[in-house]
């Protein structure tokens, strides 16, 4: 995981995206302080993210069906925790 992302909400979507899809591959930046004052932004330091992953479960997956696992597996920290998320969800070898 990204040094940068150490936080609880970071944590939680580790933990959830390690155990969803079981990445080889997994890099979490938090961008939040990127969106100070914008629409989203809390206190917290926690509300904006990037996510990059390499796991075997997106072999054959189309982009639009990867970014929908993410989402599955972030599904609760998506409605109140998680403000904006950038994917970039690979299969191995790409």
């Amino acid at each position: 995981m990204d040094s940068q992302a150490k936080g609880p909400v970071a944590t939680e979507i580790e933990s959830r995206l390690r155990l969803a899809l079981n990445p080889s591959h997994l890099l979490i930046i938090n961008d939040s302080e990127k969106h100070r004052g914008h629409a989203g932004h809390d206190a917290s330091g926690e509300s904006h993210f990037t996510v990059e992953l390499v796991s075997t479960a997106f072999i054959g997956a189309n982009r639009v069906a990867r970014q929908r696992m993410v989402n599955e597996a972030l599904q609760e920290l998506l409605v109140d925790k998680i403000h904006a998320l950038s994917i970039r969800a690979l299969a191995p070898g790409e």
